[in-house]
């Protein structure tokens, strides 16, 4: 391919795995705003925002097979179109219902393209050099993505209606779509290889049953829906694990686990992921219910969060060749803990100075474990399972993120309830989200609807910040555990990777 082209298809792919990873983001700001306008309830809303990475995780690794078989322009294009479709669905959605169905129907979209963007960044690029600079561009791109995506939302909610952080996929997916068709070569790489979309199946109805299970629990106590998920999701889990082992085709690699450093790796991109993810979601929630911000003072406000997670990947990278993955890894938990103990005891606006610079501890560490977690796995894995161990990495990740907004949302849910009844009287005055009790106070009005808001906005802050702690106690533990797992692992393993 003549060398002008190769910048171009990186551009095209680029631009096609923006809106992916912006749309991993950008609905948290919008959360405030679509619970009024559908009238969610709180365990809507956390299916709303984590179906999306769910599905995603389970069908990533055979929309990347099905890739090989098809050609990954036709996969691309594909994937491009239903997250187009789908974008258009959410952005016009009547009901909480129809907008879990939509978001479910993106991630599908985006798992072809995720996998596909990749293959071609690959198969593209045959120098070594080329192809390491091409993978930081698009590295670049993915983490400054899910950087702007609050900022973008609050600037969109700030003039127009909550779906337009859905309908602002459309236009660039307009000049996305006849770029790849254009530019992109329409590889195929294996025609035999099997694609195991039944082991994907089970994955994704396993997660989602056992997530239910989670949250119905948390909502409503022990119904008989509650426990049936209880007892079917783990088992449907603990098929598809077996599946992995026993088959001569797995869909991921579990012998990889034998390694404690993948181990560990993938244990980091689960919390880093999820911690990054959950604490995005419920600080959007506090700077719009509890302090009054409108969407785009509250995107400006978590700006140093997200944009110090963009530079903690660079950084760790530069740090690790110096002190080894091991400090790295361990400190930047570490330090991911303290920064959550610290933001758990202060009031988000004692001042402005301190809240910025915690976030950015939280944000900077995080991003820096994720880019160690990456390492511990890549580097740890036989060059024969390189392909297993991304899988996994990215299978990782993404379910972090979506368990991440589970757990976030339930215990903050469950704390509130808690928190209101001793405030209000009832937990059925304040709802069983803050977002339940801002509609109701809305439908209420006058003094009685401002009382429930007040009683509201203090119990959140007291569910937040116990949260917080108990969190930040989760990533003190894990940083202990990485510290010792990683104790025969040294700076020159790390820079011959």
């Amino acid at each position: 391919m003549p060398p002008a082209n190769r910048w171009l298809v990186l551009v095209a792919v680029m631009m096609a795995f923006l809106p992916v990873v912006v749309d991993m983001t950008i609905l948290h700001i919008a959360v405030p705003s679509l619970t009024v306008a559908l009238g969610a309830t709180g365990t809507e809303v956390l299916w709303i925002i984590d179906i999306y990475a769910l599905v995603m995780a389970g069908l990533l690794v055979p929309m990347g097979t099905l890739a090989d078989r098809m050609g990954y322009r036709r996969i691309l294009l594909i994937g491009l179109l239903i997250f187009g479709i789908a974008s258009i669905a959410a952005a016009f959605s009547t009901s909480p219902t129809m907008l879990i169905a939509s978001r479910a129907v993106l991630g599908i979209g985006a798992s072809m393209i995720m996998p596909s963007v990749l293959a071609v960044i690959r198969t593209t690029f045959e120098d070594d050099d080329e192809r390491a600079r091409a993978l930081g561009m698009w590295s670049v791109v993915g983490m400054a993505g899910a950087a702007i995506g609050p900022l973008a939302g609050g600037l969109l909610l700030e003039h127009f209606w909550w779906g337009s952080v859905f309908l602002v996929n459309i236009p660039v997916l307009a000049v996305v779509i006849p770029l790849v068709w254009i530019l992109v070569p329409d590889t195929v790489i294996s025609e035999t290889s099997e694609w195991k979309i039944g082991q994907a199946v089970l994955l994704v109805a396993g997660l989602v049953l056992s997530v239910f299970a989670v949250k119905a629990v948390m909502k409503e106590g022990l119904t008989i829906a509650a426990i049936g998920s209880f007892v079917a999701g783990p088992a449907i889990l603990a098929l598809f694990s077996r599946l992995q082992v026993t088959s001569n085709t797995p869909m991921l690699d579990l012998a990889l686990f034998a390694k404690p450093a993948i181990t560990v790796g993938i244990l980091m991109a689960f919390v880093a992921s999820g911690a990054l993810a959950g604490f995005e979601l419920v600080l959007a929630q506090e700077l719009q219910y509890v302090l009054g911000m409108s969407p785009l003072e509250a995107g400006l406000f978590m700006l140093p969060l997200v944009m110090a997670a963009a530079v903690g990947g660079p950084l760790g990278g530069y740090l690790m060749k110096a002190l080894g993955l091991r400090l790295v890894a361990s400190f930047s938990m570490g330090g991911a803990a303290c920064a959550l103990f610290a933001l758990a005891s202060i009031s988000l606006m004692d001042s402005n100075v301190l809240t910025a610079s915690l976030m950015a501890l939280l944000g900077l560490c995080l991003g820096m474990g994720l880019l160690a977690s990456s390492i511990a796995i890549m580097g740890s894995a036989p060059p024969e399972k390189a392909g297993a161990a991304g899988a996994l990495e990215s299978t990782g990740y993404e379910l972090g993120g979506g368990i991440g907004i589970t757990m976030f949302g339930v215990l903050v849910n469950s704390l509130y309830v808690s928190s209101v009844s001793k405030v209000a009287g009832s937990g059925r005055e304040g709802g069983g989200s803050i977002g339940e009790a801002m509609t109701l106070a809305q439908q209420i009005g006058g003094a009685e609807g401002e009382a429930l808001r007040d009683a509201a906005r203090m119990a959140f802050n007291q569910a937040h910040g116990s949260v917080l702690f108990i969190t930040g106690g989760m990533i003190a533990f894990l940083a202990g555990a990485v510290f010792v797992s990683l104790r025969n692992t040294s700076a020159g393993d790390v820079a011959s990777h």
